[in-house]
């Protein structure tokens, strides 16, 4: 084999090695990004479930893919470069925009707590403001539409919080880490949202099971118990989502307001989560985490409560004079 031709392989192998460590790292820092919009996709798995309710069985599927396909458009098409370009062009708009999308997080948060604890108040609310699906078709159009809407603002602070969590690198690099993570937790959320919603189906089919053995009989049982529990899971589900918005809403606030407020609000907070750590040393790393979230949910539901009157007798009214305007 002539000296050229193994200088060519050599090449050659040098390039697969870099190609395999570049989609290593890129592996790699998907993965801790993911990590880090933990408490995002958790809720977007807590609150997507709510869309399907009331609908007939045969178009749960339907929905939740309409809602999936909607959600990842989203990310890839939308997200995705104007994440891109806000990092390289104007990274100073960053968290300003991922503390609107928090306020967006806990007013829909707060108007659910007070359609459970107000639910006439609720009503009147509702019907203050416009309705979310522009020439809807049907309900089940509008529940997708309100579903993507409410996804949008979810998938802008996943993208946000994992461009913001990358190392500085090749924009084309970030731009295959961001692809990765919008596309597998895409996937991940409306797997678990399909599972979910189809549970009672097969805890009904379950039920059904014929066999006389004892294993037929136990099969039953969890079938019967899966039918019978559903209705619980997803109220339990719901009322996590509701927290999971307001408290992931107030977070990013309250990061924001420790960024550009005065420094004494983040040494507070600190000395807060610290003093209560060493009451239980032992677990100091879940007392403080607990603290955080419980000042987080707190300043998440006064934001919320406060965004709903803006929302009803300001921007609501405002959007509607906006639309005569262009209709006449």
């Amino acid at each position: 084999m002539s000296v050229g031709l193994l200088g060519l392989l050599d090449d050659i192998a040098a390039i697969a090695k870099v190609a395999a460590g570049s989609l290593d790292d890129v592996a790699s820092q998907a993965a801790k990004a993911g990590i880090k919009a933990a408490g995002v996709v958790i809720d977007d798995a807590a609150v997507t479930p709510n869309y399907v309710i009331g609908f007939a069985s045969k178009r749960e599927l339907p929905i939740v893919g309409k809602i999936a396909v909607g959600s990842l458009r989203n990310k890839l098409l939308i997200l995705l470069p104007v994440a891109l370009l806000l990092g390289y062009f104007l990274p100073a708009a960053v968290t300003p925009l991922l503390m609107l999308g928090g306020a967006f997080l806990c007013y829909e948060g707060a108007e659910k707590v007070l359609e459970a604890v107000m639910p006439h108040h609720a009503r009147e609310h509702e019907a203050q403001l416009q309705p979310i699906a522009l020439n809807a078709k049907s309900v089940e159009d509008e529940k997708v539409a309100s579903a993507i809407k409410t996804d949008f603002i979810l998938s802008a602070e996943i993208m946000a919080i994992t461009l913001a969590a990358l190392p500085a690198g090749s924009i084309w690099t970030q731009a295959l880490v961001l692809a990765l993570v919008g596309f597998c937790i895409t996937a991940g959320v409306y797997g678990v949202v399909a599972l979910i919603v189809k549970a009672d189906d097969v805890g009904l089919a379950l039920a059904r099971y014929d066999g006389a053995s004892v294993v037929g009989g136990a099969i039953r049982l969890l079938g019967r118990s899966l039918v019978r529990g559903m209705p619980t899971f997803l109220t339990v589900l719901s009322t996590i989502g509701t927290a999971a918005m307001i408290w992931v809403g107030g977070g990013i606030i309250l990061h924001g307001i420790e960024k550009y407020g005065p420094p004494a609000i983040g040494r507070t907070v600190h000395a807060a989560t610290e003093t209560a750590a060493h009451v239980l040393p032992s677990v100091a790393g879940i007392i403080e985490w607990s603290v955080e979230a419980a000042i987080s949910g707190a300043l998440g539901l006064l934001v919320g409560a406060v965004a709903i009157p803006a929302v009803e007798y300001g921007l609501s009214p405002a959007w509607k004079r906006l639309r005569l305007l262009q209709a006449a």
